[in-house]
């Protein structure tokens, strides 16, 4: 059996994948998922925002499962990668996921144009 690939989930694929985008079918199921409980925030506000409290606690109840904690030295890197790339105006959230991904080996899996051609990023729309 090969191993199931996994991926760090921005808000962006949660958005996605919730909105039955076709292109994100291949990582709703059968892949190993990480997130931030900081990216759980963006997608409950915006989740709360179009359509409630209910769906909104549904998706982030679901997904806080994957969540893993920040370290010091994440959030230190994801500074100055937001000092490195100020072009981009990325946000901390977007920093602290990315960063986290390197951090861990896996792919940051998002479709914000920021982070497209960026190293370690499946880039999809």
């Amino acid at each position: 059996m090969g191993e199931i690939a996994a991926y760090f989930f921005d808000s962006y694929a949660f958005f996605e994948i919730i909105g039955g985008n076709k292109n994100y079918l291949p990582f709703s199921k059968n892949v190993g998922i990480i997130t931030t409980k900081l990216n759980l925030l963006e997608l409950h506000h915006g989740l709360f925002k179009i359509y409630g409290k209910e769906i909104a606690d549904k998706y982030y109840d679901q997904y806080v499962l994957f969540a893993i904690e920040i370290d010091d030295d994440i959030f230190k890197k994801a500074s100055a990668l937001k000092a490195v790339l100020k072009k981009k105006k990325l946000s901390y959230v977007d920093c602290i996921g990315y960063i986290a991904a390197l951090s861990r080996g896996v792919k940051f899996l998002t479709g914000d144009k920021q982070f497209q051609g960026l190293e370690n990023v499946e880039f999809v729309k």
